[in-house]
Parts: structure tokens; C-alpha cells; sequence
């Protein structure tokens, strides 16, 4: 069993005014063969969320806990969560110059695993993953993420997840700046995913459209650093009909 315990996490960062209070006490627990949705304005501290728990140093953590499978994941460093289970799918995936996508993949495969995977059937493996996310095999000869589409980083994120095989994957905003048919080859790779035994799914997105593909067992409303709601499917569907009035509202 895997379980991503987060709680009363507070978040502040540093600006030119001084520190600001992102995070205000956030808890959540996720829980193996669960998926969580977090919905919310802009602003509202969704991405700090998934950043802090995957170590971004502009992050500050100023009080409460974040734990996988009891192990306490504040005091580990970046590289030391992802060997833990953590995989963070970003909103605007980076570009690495010079570095192939065969290399990145291998590389991170090692260092989870502790040994190299073997050279034949680790090609296949990545053949196979760059196939059931519509990705050409030359895409494994390219540098990381140069030159790609939207669509293209974000499927190539998903044949990550799929590589990698976490135990806890962090998806921030997946969704963003796809079409139909990308957010739909996008979602069969996370149900895919969350399919296998002992995986656990934080989504975060500000629309519904995913849901309809991406079934949630929970869904959270953040408002200004907390979660102001949380509830089942249900609750997506009356943010799409009335949108976040009724939190923005009781949050002033």
C-alpha cells in the first residue's frame, strides 16, 4: 500500500515585499488506487501545492508534514522523493538542450532502480510507451522536449509516468494547451497508470473536460490556501455549472 499524507501544510515565498503566505494549513491524504482532483481559481495555490511536495527550493515550508508510506518526504532532497515514489508532471515541462530523451529516460531509470535496465528490452519498453502515447520512435533520439509541441511534452511527460512507474504521480495541470485528441491519449496513459496496483493520483486542473475522462474519487476546492471543499464527482460537475463564486465569496 502507498499513502501520500499531507498535513496542515503551510508554504510562503519570497518576494520583493517580503515573504508571502501561499499555503495557510493544507491536509490531504491519498490513498493507493485513489484519485484526487484539486480544482481552483488562479492563484489559489494549487501548483505551490505540487511543487513543495516534490522539493522546488522556492518553496518555503513554514509548518505541517508531508509523508509517503510513513517516511517523512520534507527531509528528503529532490532526487531522494523521486527514488521514493514521487513523479511530478509539470504544467510547463522543460526543455533540456543536448540531452536525449533515450539518455534522460535510462538515466532516471537507473537512478530509481539503483541498476541499469538491461539495453534490449529497455528499447522496447521505451518503443512501447512512445507508441501508446501516439509518439514517433525518433522522438527517443531528440533532446528532451526541444522542439516539441504542447501536446508533445505533455505525452512525452505521460510516457515518463508509464516508464518510471511511481507510486504517487503529481499532474499539474496536464491538461493545459491540449486538443481533444491529445487530452484524450493524455488520460488513457494516466488510467493506464492508476490501473497498475498500489498507485495513487493528485491531479491538479482548473476544468472539468479531463474528468470526463480521468474519473476522480475526490474532488478538492482550494481557495487562497486551503482547501475550502472537498467532496466526490459531484462536486466538479457544480463547479462547471456555477463555477467558484459560492468559495471566492465565503473565503472574503
Amino acid at each position: 500500500m502507498s499513502t501520500l499524507e499531507i498535513k496542515d501544510l503551510q508554504v510562503q515565498v519570497q518576494t520583493e515585499d517580503g515573504p508571502k503566505e501561499i499555503l495557510k494549513g493544507v491536509t490531504l491524504t491519498i490513498k493507493d488506487g485513489e484519485t484526487h482532483a484539486i480544482m481552483g481559481p488562479n492563484g489559489s495555490g494549487k501548483s505551490t501545492l505540487a511543487y513543495s511536495i516534490a522539493g522546488h527550493p522556492r518553496y518555503e515550508i513554514t509548518g505541517g508534514t508531508v509523508t509517503l508510506d510513513g517516511e517523512d518526504v520534507l527531509e528528503m532532497s529532490v532526487d531522494e522523493r523521486a527514488r521514493a515514489g514521487l513523479f511530478l508532471a509539470m504544467q510547463y515541462p522543460v526543455e533540456v538542450p543536448g540531452v536525449s530523451v533515450a539518455n534522460f529516460l535510462r538515466t532516471a531509470k537507473t537512478a530509481i532502480d539503483g541498476e541499469a535496465p538491461k539495453l534490449r528490452t529497455w528499447v522496447k519498453e521505451v518503443n512501447g510507451a512512445m507508441e501508446r502515447m501516439n509518439l514517433d520512435a525518433s522522438f527517443s533520439q531528440r533532446s528532451v522536449n526541444e522542439g516539441f509541441s504542447g501536446g508533445e511534452k505533455k505525452r512525452h511527460e505521460i510516457a515518463q509516468l508509464d516508464l518510471l512507474d511511481p507510486k504517487v504521480a503529481i499532474l499539474d495541470e496536464t491538461d493545459s494547451g491540449l486538443d481533444i485528441d491529445a487530452l484524450k491519449v493524455v488520460s488513457a496513459g494516466v488510467n493506464r497508470f492508476r490501473e497498475r496496483e498500489g498507485k495513487g493520483v493528485l491531479l491538479i486542473t482548473h476544468y472539468t473536460r479531463i474528468l470526463r475522462y480521468i474519473k476522480p474519487d475526490h474532488v478538492h476546492v482550494f481557495v487562497a490556501g486551503k482547501v475550502a471543499e472537498s467532496g466526490g464527482p459531484e462536486l466538479a460537475e457544480e463547479l462547471e455549472a456555477n463555477g467558484y463564486e459560492r468559495f471566492l465569496e465565503a473565503a472574503v
